[in-house]
């Protein structure tokens, strides 16, 4: 797991390669996607993701913490061809558009919310919504706390990589696991971040109604469409009477997909 996180182009290509197959799809119902289309992705990382979206002759925009994945996303966007704007910055502190011209339709935000420490959630909700058109959308993906690699433990080394739900057994054990298979000091922190800032389902549906958001779709998946690229498995949903069942869907739900808009 480590190596594909480490070949930047392989990340880029297959999360490009997921977005065209699954995120374009799921939301042509609800918004058009050509070239009068302004997309904003905020944490962009190599900007795999936006990819499909510029193939289409979407105007995208990337943001991220990092200024190294902005560079490689400048560098990939160049090498596919496409067109693309990437800043490097906090969202938080990035300065809202002046005028509904400047605003996106779309704003993508896929495995960042569960990154984001609880103290801060509201008010990256709150900041979203001056960068969206009147009618524009919010399509969140990230993965539901319980499931068993929810914690993003994959990312660590050894045996701690390969444990499922490790991510739920109490704090300092859960760090002792990550320490004694080698994981590096920030690793472990990194990892520990996103304990406090789990996302189970219940918890994102709360936090967008308190913001003041409508919830547009919610689509929950049993096989994450991502995992079609990275273990060649096909994406199926969660079987649907399970994912009425607060608390317990968390355990089953390795992706969920959202679709917001201002209430």
């Amino acid at each position: 797991m480590q190596q594909r996180h480490q070949d930047r182009q392989q990340y880029f290509n297959e999360l490009a390669a997921t977005s065209r197959d699954y995120y374009l799809d799921y939301l042509r119902p609800h918004v058009t996607l050509d070239a009068s289309t302004r997309v904003l992705e905020i944490g962009c990382g190599d900007g795999g993701n936006l990819l499909p979206f510029a193939e289409l002759g979407c105007q995208v925009t990337g943001l991220d913490l990092s200024a190294v994945r902005i560079e490689q996303a400048k560098a990939f966007f160049d090498a596919a061809g496409q067109q693309g704007t990437f800043f490097s910055r906090n969202f938080i502190e990035a300065d809202k558009p002046e005028s509904e011209a400047e605003r996106y339709d779309l704003v993508l935000i896929h495995d960042v919310i569960e990154h984001i420490e609880p103290p801060y959630k509201p008010d990256f909700f709150t900041h979203i919504k001056p960068f969206l058109k009147q009618d524009g959308l919010i399509f969140f993906g990230f993965p539901a706390w319980q499931n068993p690699f929810g914690g993003h433990q994959q990312i660590s080394r050894g045996l701690a990589s390969k444990l499922p739900w490790l991510h739920l057994w109490p704090n300092p054990m859960y760090r002792g696991m990550l320490r004694l298979s080698g994981a590096s000091q920030g690793c472990i922190d990194e990892l520990m971040s996103i304990k406090r800032s789990r996302m189970p389902v219940e918890k994102f549906e709360r936090l967008a109604h308190e913001t003041g958001y409508t919830i547009i779709d919610r689509t929950l998946w049993f096989i994450n469409p991502h995992y079609k690229q990275k273990f060649g498995l096909k994406p199926r949903l969660l079987w649907r009477p399970l994912a009425r069942i607060p608390w317990l869907r968390n355990f089953y739900t390795t992706s969920a997909f959202y679709l917001l808009k201002i209430t």
